[in-house]
């Protein structure tokens, strides 16, 4: 199990107003030695360039290569799991977050998440970055690439983090001469600085930074678990396994149909030439002549085909099984879709996605402060603390169960909490209010059918004579 490496830098030595250049090349060279190489390996598999493409090929014999692309599959299925539905956000102290669910709404909160959950499972940890587009008071949230993207932590035992950095390197092909573009986000500036590819020396701060005002580091980073590790990662060397197996079996194929033909007691020809010919003419018209004692047949090798597709289905097993991801195209997974039986089926899946949702319910609340003390700015005030996210399983639902459980539990809970049960629920306050409207309708329309408006009492005074 791999470990996480925390990039890290010296808490007396970091002046926000005074970033050190060479200093932040030195931390962008430490990402890319000890972080970014798995992430490589993970972003690769989950593409499908799988290390079953450099196999070298034997001479004479067939070089199939098959990719099968596991890593994709429990990738996708985790992620639509964890983030298929939209997060909910409600308040828990009677505030007014509208304002935040407005600002959430124009920032795309959605697809960034979504795009933050693929990140966690492919790569093991997301980053999200939170900025106010040019000329314009609206806030927006961006998915960065793990590959560009660390938070650097100072020194301490608190690993408290310092800044945020983002870069990309880019090479002038005409002078050969290599430079990172970075974007330093501290906790009250944002710097784009210009940064040369050179060993040692020093390179001065000509960069001005540009306040940001938001009063935190505006990137967000957001964990899949402890060790920031990737849904599949561990299930490499299987994935190989499963890649090399099918890949010999297509070539065994292969092999099969060409195998050779061996004759007794005949030849095709006296010489080269004849034999040549004999062999394209038996090629053309699949037909071969013998004298009577004469017999041929083709000399094959051959393999334990129930033997190979047992070890396939084990080794199989074995990817989704430690994973944690069940196989959604398995019989034996959709065979029986009772509610129970699914939660059993779907443990690993939710065991996992708990732990995602712990890491990703701690992010958000930095995200939350981020917005909240941005509307401050605007005199639009939320209390960041009275906000609290909600999750809900993207799976298919038993409506007539979910209706049983509904009708039960009336009188015993909340009609609130009963509609939050219901998936095609969105917005329950809504529904109640919409509900109660529909009630003092239909109460209307009844009275007025039966002529119960009419017999109002008479107003005071309205039968009084003028003495």
């Amino acid at each position: 199990m791999r470990t996480v490496y925390t990039i890290t830098y010296s808490a007396e030595k970091y002046d926000e107003k005074n970033i050190n250049k060479q200093d932040i090349l030195t931390l962008i060279n430490t990402h890319i030695s000890k972080v970014l190489p798995q992430l490589i390996i993970n972003k690769k598999y989950y593409d499908g360039r799988h290390s079953i493409e450099g196999r070298a090929r034997k001479k004479g014999a067939p070089n199939t290569r098959v990719i099968c692309n596991h890593a994709k599959d429990i990738a996708d299925n985790a992620t639509g799991y964890f983030m298929g539905n939209p997060i909910t956000y409600e308040n828990t102290a009677n505030a007014d977050i509208e304002p935040l669910l407005l600002a959430f709404d124009a920032a795309l909160v959605d697809d960034t998440d979504f795009d933050n959950a693929l990140d966690m499972s492919i790569y093991g940890v997301a980053y999200e970055y939170i900025y106010a587009k040019k000329e314009c008071t609206e806030l927006m949230t961006k998915n960065l690439e793990p590959e560009h993207t660390f938070i650097v932590c100072d020194d301490t035992i608190e690993q408290n983090p310092l800044f945020g950095v983002y870069y990309f390197y880019t090479k002038d092909d005409a002078t050969g001469e290599g430079k990172y573009q970075a974007t330093v986000l501290t906790q009250n500036y944002r710097y784009q600085l210009i940064i040369t590819d050179t060993k040692g020396g020093s390179q001065p701060l000509t960069e001005e930074p540009e306040p940001h005002y938001f009063g935190d580091i505006p990137l967000v980073e957001y964990k899949n678990n402890k060790y920031n590790i990737g849904d599949f990662e561990q299930q490499i060397s299987l994935i190989d396994a499963y890649n090399t197996l099918m890949s010999d079996r297509v070539n065994d194929k292969e092999q099969f149909i060409d195998a050779l033909l061996v004759l007794y007691g005949a030849q095709l020809g006296d010489d080269e030439e004849e034999v040549t010919e004999a062999a394209k003419a038996l090629k053309e018209h699949k037909l071969l002549e013998l004298p009577e004692s004469a017999k041929a047949e083709y000399l094959t090798r051959t393999f334990d085909e129930n033997g190979v597709e047992t070890l396939r289905k084990a080794i199989k097993e074995d990817i989704y099984t430690f994973s944690h991801v069940p196989n959604l195209t398995d019989e034996n997974f959709v065979g029986n879709s009772s509610g129970v039986a699914m939660e059993y089926k779907l443990l690993g899946l939710e065991m996992i996605t708990k732990i995602k949702t712990r890491y990703y319910k701690n992010s958000l609340k930095k995200r939350i402060r981020l917005f909240c003390g941005f509307l401050g700015l605007k005199q639009l005030l939320v209390d960041a603390s009275s906000v609290v996210p909600s999750f809900s399983r993207a799976l298919p639902k038993n409506l007539t169960e979910l209706a049983q459980v509904v009708a039960n539990l009336k009188g015993s809970v909340s009609q609130k909490t009963l509609l939050q049960l219901l998936p095609f629920v969105e917005d329950p306050d809504n529904e109640i209010d919409t509900v109660a409207e529909e009630k003092a309708e239909e109460a209307k329309r009844q009275r007025e059918m039966f002529g119960l408006d009419g017999n109002q009492p008479p107003d005071e005074g309205a039968g009084d004579v003028d003495e």
